[in-house]
Order: C-alpha cells, then structure tokens, then sequence
C-alpha cells in the first residue's frame, strides 16, 4: 500500500488531465458504470466534523475523509482500494487532490456550457479554490482578461499577481459584462445580483457545499437556462443555493448534458464535490506513482 503526499498529489495531477478524467468519470455515471455515495458529516458538540464521500469508478473504489474545526483548520486525506479484491492500494494526503479535481470538474462544465468563445473571466474569492478555478478555465477556454475581487484585498492583490489577473474593486466590477463567472466564497448570503450576469453568461458556483449557505440568489437561479449539478441526489441534501430558493424546476445533472450553450440565458454549474471524482483522480495519481517509482509503501 502506498502512501502519497500534497507534493506527490501536485506533481502527478495535471489540471489538463484532470479535465478528461472529470469527462469520463461523468460519461461514466451517464452509462452506469461509476458510482457515487453523497457526503455523510459526524458533527460534534466541539465544533470539529468528520466529513466522508465514497465512489467507485473502473477498477477502483475509495473513499475521502476529512476533519474540520473552524479554529484549527481542515485535515484531508483519501483511500484507494482494488474494486476486484477490495485490496488497500494507497493512502494520499487529498488537500490537493480536492482542489484540483474542484477546478477540473469546473473546467469540464465549462467547457459543455459555455460559449466557447468566451473571453473574460470574473471570479469572487480568492482562496485557494479561486487559483485552480481560474487554471482551470484556461484550459478550456482562450481567456485574454480575468478580474478578481474578495473582501480580503490582500489576497486579491496577491491572486491576482500570482494569476496574472485584474484585482478590482467590487464583485460587480468583478463580474458585469463577464463571459463567464466564478464564485468561490464560504458567504452564506448571495454575492452576486442576477442584474450582474448578461444573458449567456455561465456561472461556476463552487463555494459552498452546506444547506444553509448560498452565493447565488434566487432570480438568477430560476431565470437561468440550466442549472446543472454534479449529483440530483447529493444537491438535495447540501446545494444551500438550490435548497434555500426551493429552485429545481431547471435544474438537471451534469452527466446528462452535451453541448449545452444558449446565447439568450445563463446557464449555471452548482458544484458540491462527489466521492467519485475523487476515486477517479485518485485512481490517476496512484496508477502514475506505480508507474514512476513514487511514494513510500505503508506496509507489504
């Protein structure tokens, strides 16, 4: 059994890769043949929450479990197991693994719903799920401008020099006339206002994944074209966006779709982060250590 760090998590996962492995996996699901088991939480009267996904895909099943507390930070980390023997192959450290797969299942979205001559970016927040969003979307798209705002302007100032993007002012500076648009934020309240977003426009809402908080508002959400999710199933219990509006009318899963752009409305991807978009990408950076000679065996 091996066990992989953040370092070897980074070098072994290209975004670009990533990408495709978020197309299979979903084409997957669309044919039966991945699975996927929603988030469960264990939460405690300290404050601190164990948080677990599972999903199988190809020859793998795992699954990822995480600690949080808000004081003391959040501790990741992810199993692989050999779907044919139920045999333990690896342990990785999937603080990365999470990101990056975060952003990869973003930029397949995009790809399927966004005008493909999109242009501009506009992303609230700028954490570090701000970075791989903006990577991310890139690579599927020519962007020549992002703009980035946050109400932490220190950061902004430094995502934006990292990225070599704008910092402006205001989230409406961040997103007015945007091609498409990120939110990446831990607000529980709407960061956005529909009057922002031009009609064919598309919308990555990534920040939250918690039934009680949200960062798009409800006109948007109910006047948008589509709104697509990575799970029906798992939105219902934790897309606070989606769960506070009581907004499904519209609303389809994102293995359903193909090319999806329609110039007259917005579309929106409603993220929320599935156990089998982690076992696929886990699965990649294992069968890449194997392969190179990375990572240290556990035990034999």
């Amino acid at each position: 059994m091996l066990y992989l760090t953040e370092s070897d998590v980074r070098s072994l996962l290209p975004m670009k890769e990533c990408i495709g492995l978020m197309r299979s996996t979903f084409e997957a699901l669309r044919d039966g043949t991945a699975q996927n088991q929603p988030r469960r939480r264990l939460i405690l009267n300290t404050g601190s929450v164990l948080h677990s996904l599972a999903g199988a895909y190809g020859d793998y099943f795992g699954t990822k479990f995480y600690s949080t507390n808000p004081k003391h930070g959040a501790h990741f980390l992810f199993s692989l197991y050999d779907s044919h023997t139920a045999e333990p192959l690896a342990l990785l450290e999937a603080n990365h693994l999470g990101q990056i797969r975060t952003g990869a299942a973003s930029g397949y979205a995009t790809d399927v719903m966004s005008n493909p001559d999109a242009e501009v970016l506009g992303v609230i927040g700028s954490g570090f799920q701000a970075r791989s969003q903006i990577e991310a979307i890139r690579a599927v798209r020519a962007i020549r401008q992002v703009r980035v705002w946050s109400r932490n302007s220190e950061k902004v100032k430094r995502l934006a020099g990292e990225a070599g993007a704008t910092a402006v002012d205001s989230a409406e500076a961040a997103v007015r006339g945007a091609d498409i648009v990120v939110t990446a934020t831990n607000s529980k309240d709407p960061v956005v206002e529909a009057s922002w977003i031009y009609q064919g426009a598309h919308v990555n809402a990534i920040g939250s994944n918690i039934a009680s908080r949200r960062e798009l508002p409800e006109d948007l959400l109910r006047s948008a074209g589509v709104v697509a999710v990575d799970s029906l199933e798992q939105a219902r219990i934790e897309a606070g966006d989606l769960i506070l509006s009581d907004s499904w009318a519209n609303v389809v899963e994102l293995k359903d779709l193909r090319a999806e752009y329609d110039p007259q409305r917005v579309s929106v991807f409603k993220s929320i982060g599935l156990g089998v978009e982690d076992v696929a990408a886990g699965a990649f950076v294992y069968e890449e250590a194997k392969r190179l000679g990375i990572g240290r065996p556990l035990y034999s």
